[in-house]
């Protein structure tokens, strides 16, 4: 249920998902998170890493990773991914 955060859905690049949670990509180039925490729902830890991002991955075990427009990877959800 994207209720929560569909204020922040505009100009959407890209959606990934995970089994129980999603990340879009925004034309400015940050993040917006929703669904089941644990599973990167909440990417609230590094929000601030967020920004000038390419393009998302998602991996089943309910982690994330997102490339910045430098080559550099920041990734939030299972740690166990």
């Amino acid at each position: 249920d994207s209720s929560a955060v569909q204020d922040q859905l505009k100009h959407v690049q890209q959606v990934q998902a995970t089994g129980s949670a999603f990340a879009a990509i925004l034309a400015d180039g940050s993040v917006v998170t929703w669904g089941y925490p644990g599973c990167g729902g909440d990417s609230s830890a590094v929000r601030d890493q967020l920004k000038n991002v390419q393009q998302v991955q998602a991996a089943t075990g309910g982690a994330f990773a997102a490339i910045l427009a430098d080559g550099s990877v920041v990734t939030w959800g299972n740690p166990r991914q």
